[in-house]
């Protein structure tokens, strides 16, 4: 996690301040070890609250609008169609926002 960290704090503009929303996954704990960079901040989700976290809507528009009514023959067909469909995605970050953003998480509430 410390690794990931520093990675997404390498790609924060200067002068700006990201904000991350870690689910309640174990590997998101380090046991008092998690080295969060000065320009990220951590929003942990409540526990059990899956319909709060961003990334769940992200996979469901994803499984909706790439993966559903398919039939695929091997697993490698699979992997392909999933890669197809993130990049996919990826190359619009106006809907990855649009279905992402929390008006809860607006930095002025903070």
């Amino acid at each position: 996690m410390n690794l990931h960290l520093e990675e997404i704090s390498q790609c924060v503009a200067t002068g700006t301040h990201a904000v991350l929303v870690p689910d309640g996954a174990g590997w998101h704990q380090t046991g008092g070890r998690l080295v969060v960079p000065e320009n990220i901040s951590l929003m942990p989700l409540p526990p059990y609250a899956p319909e709060l976290n961003p990334i769940e809507n992200i996979w469901e528009f994803l499984r909706g609008n790439f993966l559903r009514h398919r039939v695929w023959v091997t697993s490698n067909d699979i992997l392909d169609a999933c890669c197809a469909a993130w990049n996919s995605l990826i190359q619009t970050p106006e809907r990855i926002a649009s279905i992402a953003t929390r008006s809860w998480a607006n930095v002025s509430t903070i």
